[in-house]
């Protein structure tokens, strides 16, 4: 069960880099503000996930705790690398039809890299539980897309055609599938992956939801949209409650 759940998983993760295509049809204001609830949702199944399936799943081990702040350190240096080849555009590129390839390759590397350790952290919560499982599927799939949607930007920019930018996005995505197998290969052969992978996971998502994500919600400050961003939050926390039920 737990090989089939996992593939599956990691196969629905890869196909959301075609997620860009659908972008292309909206105007920059729509696009803006259903990114906003996007990242809304997304950053309460984070939070939901990491204190109500992953951690409770983590607290019998004493040391689950430096497997978090471990975490939290190793996502630090994922979105280090992440801001690096996301950088603003220097004088030297704004020139009219000078294109920053190299930004659309470094972007490529960098996402794939960060599939990869998606597809460990879906096999190793899958080893917990199905219901674990799910629901950390679940968080990855809603931070996932508007991270594609940005990649899909920056190819974009980097010079690549619409169709090649999609398919690289894609390749990149499918790293998920060799983390996946990576993950399955350990945890059937090392309970010790399963116990760090899961606090490791936990503090990953702390570090996306509060040094990331939130922060990118309080760049809006009307009433309104604030609302909406709430309204998100309480949404996303609310599908991981309801995903107990599952356990």
């Amino acid at each position: 069960m737990p090989v089939l759940m996992t593939l599956l998983s990691v196969v629905l993760v890869s196909l959301i880099s075609f997620i860009g295509i659908l972008t292309l049809s909206f105007s920059q204001h729509t696009l803006k503000r259903i990114l906003t609830i996007l990242v809304s949702i997304s950053a309460g199944t984070l939070i939901g996930d990491v204190f109500l399936h992953l951690l409770p799943e983590s607290v019998e081990n004493e040391w689950a705790w430096y497997a978090v702040i471990a975490g939290m350190l190793v996502f630090f240096v994922f979105e280090k690398f992440i801001h690096w080849h996301h950088r603003h555009p220097t004088k030297e590129h704004a020139h009219v039809g000078h294109h920053p390839s190299h930004v659309g390759f470094m972007n490529i590397a960098g996402d794939a890299l960060h599939n990869l350790t998606d597809g460990l952290i879906i096999a190793g919560s899958y080893f917990v539980s199905v219901p674990v499982g799910i629901a950390t599927t679940i968080a990855v799939v809603l931070h996932e897309i508007p991270q594609e949607i940005a990649d899909f930007g920056v190819l974009i920019y980097s010079g690549m055609s619409r169709t090649r930018a999609i398919l690289m996005n894609f390749l990149s995505a499918t790293f998920a599938i060799v983390g996946a197998v990576i993950g399955l290969v350990i945890g059937a052969k090392a309970d010790f992956f399963v116990a760090f992978i899961i606090p490791f996971t936990a503090g990953g998502f702390l570090y996306i939801a509060g040094a990331n994500l939130i922060p990118e919600l309080h760049k809006e400050t009307r009433l309104r949209p604030s609302l909406f961003q709430l309204t998100g939050l309480i949404a996303g926390i609310g599908i991981m409650i309801a995903l107990l039920s599952l356990e």
